[in-house]
């Protein structure tokens, strides 16, 4: 790489203000002062501005991923399972990880991305993004089983925050549910209280990220307005109304 494309994406200056730098004695590889404009730089050299190291910053990448049932949430697996990292291994030769976690056999958005601090701050417990998940279950509910689970349930030593339920119109075993947690396979324990099993499961949105029509084991780049989104929202608590 050259010289001044290095000094540029190591994010201090313009690659025209780098030239100047070269030219003013400014820089120095491996110790030594660089006073010659198309001079390339190695990955083995260092490289140095006013007597600090520059490095290279890596471009943080923000996807969106359809995850199909029985991929892991994860980078690897011990059990050589299928991991979301194997859907996007063609497409981007950087290392990404996923934001948070999706169950093995549900399916939908999942966000993936480079940029730690992003990761840090959604998967933070004190951090709560409303999530909405297309649920079906194995027969009808009814009111009461519905009422019961907007106002919180026990899950096991654990009773959730009151959620959002909104009714597939024309059906009486699908629903939305929209909650603010993040608890291991919470959605499918919600329902299992009520003796309902949940036969399908597909997240559709993080907050105001929708999933869309992207295919499933399909990938997009956020758009500038949606990592706007991510980066400004405030990841507070929501109350919930109950729809029927």
């Amino acid at each position: 790489m050259r010289l001044n494309k290095y000094i540029a994406e190591s994010g201090i200056t313009s690659r025209r203000k780098a030239d100047e730098l070269i030219k003013n004695g400014e820089i120095k590889i491996n110790g030594e002062t660089v006073t010659e404009l198309g001079t390339d730089v190695n990955e083995s050299d260092t490289v140095e501005y006013m007597g600090s190291i520059i490095s290279v910053q890596e471009k943080k990448i923000y996807i969106m991923l359809n995850k199909p049932a029985k991929y892991l949430s994860s980078v690897s697996d011990d059990r050589n399972r299928k991991t979301v990292i194997d859907l996007i291994r063609d497409n981007y030769s950087m290392r990404l990880y996923p934001i948070g976690r999706l169950d093995y056999d549900t399916e939908g958005l999942i966000l993936m991305t480079n940029d730690g601090e992003i990761t840090k701050k959604l998967t933070h417990p004190s951090h709560n993004i409303k999530k909405t998940y297309f649920v079906r279950t194995d027969r009808p509910f009814t009111r009461e089983q519905i009422q019961n689970i907007v106002k919180g349930v026990d899950i096991g030593g654990y009773v959730t925050r009151k959620c959002e339920i909104k009714l597939k119109k024309g059906s009486d075993n699908e629903c939305y549910i929209t909650i603010g947690e993040g608890k291991n396979r919470q959605v499918r324990k919600m329902f299992s209280s009520q003796n309902l099993e949940v036969t399908y499961l597909r997240r559709i949105s993080i907050g105001d990220l929708k999933l869309g029509n992207l295919g499933s084991g399909k990938t997009r780049e956020l758009t500038d307005e949606e990592i706007k989104y991510l980066k400004s929202i405030n990841w507070s608590i929501s109350f919930f109304k109950f729809w029927y």
